[in-house]
């Protein structure tokens, strides 16, 4: 099992999702907190123990910003996360392991806190979108420095996906085109980004984005090809 911090300042709500998480076969002990400072005095098992942090509330994102600072090698879980990319971005900015949406139920809870704390980044389908969405749309900031052309659209999909560490195949698998299709736009990235190599060009992108932005839809990806091999 798996023991939980529940950190929340809403008393009402942090009590009754506190008494649902205790009544759950999958829940170890279950703290609770309703500040950073109420945090840190738990007890942290960084290896058996997953924080969640209740966006509800107007200051939210200021405590799951603070948690992360005061508990950099905990595993933590933003919850009830509101739909739409923007919360769901300046959670990821946070380094989170996790998020829940608003809208999520304790199946939903129950399944993310379990990958968590198995050492997964896990996520909702709706958010990982978001993500990549996000972050095909920085790769446009490297077209700035491309040498005979902008990059186009597919291109800096196949850009996103060599940043992820993705080979030609996996590429072509995640984008549903054939494997040469893949091999030219790999060659007219580096054409165009005037590098000779895939770690180049990876590099380039991630100068110009946030790096816990990356990390989360790399580790969302790698979940999906695993799901789906």
């Amino acid at each position: 099992m798996t023991s939980v911090i529940l950190v929340d300042d809403t008393t009402l709500s942090r009590d009754a999702l506190a008494a649902q998480l205790r009544g759950q076969a999958w829940a170890g002990e279950v703290h609770t907190a309703a500040d950073v400072a109420g945090t840190v005095r738990l007890p942290l098992d960084p290896e058996s123990t997953v924080v969640l942090v209740h966006l509800g509330s107007v200051d939210g994102l200021r405590v799951l910003r603070a948690v992360r600072a005061a508990l950099p090698q905990a595993r933590v879980v933003a919850i009830a996360v509101p739909d739409g990319g923007d919360d769901a971005l300046a959670c990821a900015r946070t380094g989170v392991a996790g998020i829940v949406l608003r809208t999520g139920t304790l199946r939903d809870l129950e399944a993310t806190v379990a990958g968590v704390a198995r050492g997964e980044t896990v996520c909702p389908p709706s958010v990982v979108a978001a993500l990549v969405r996000h972050v095909v749309a920085e790769a446009g900031a490297v077209q700035e420095t491309a040498d005979d052309g902008r990059l186009t659209s597919r291109e800096r999909e196949v850009l996103v996906l060599i940043e992820q560490g993705l080979t030609n195949k996996e590429i072509s698998r995640r984008l549903g085109i054939e494997v040469r299709t893949v091999k030219n736009h790999v060659h007219n990235v580096l054409e165009k980004l005037r590098v000779r190599h895939r770690s180049e060009a990876a590099a380039r992108l991630r100068d110009a984005r946030v790096p816990e932005l990356s990390a989360l839809v790399a580790a969302s990806a790698r979940q999906g090809e695993v799901a789906r091999s």
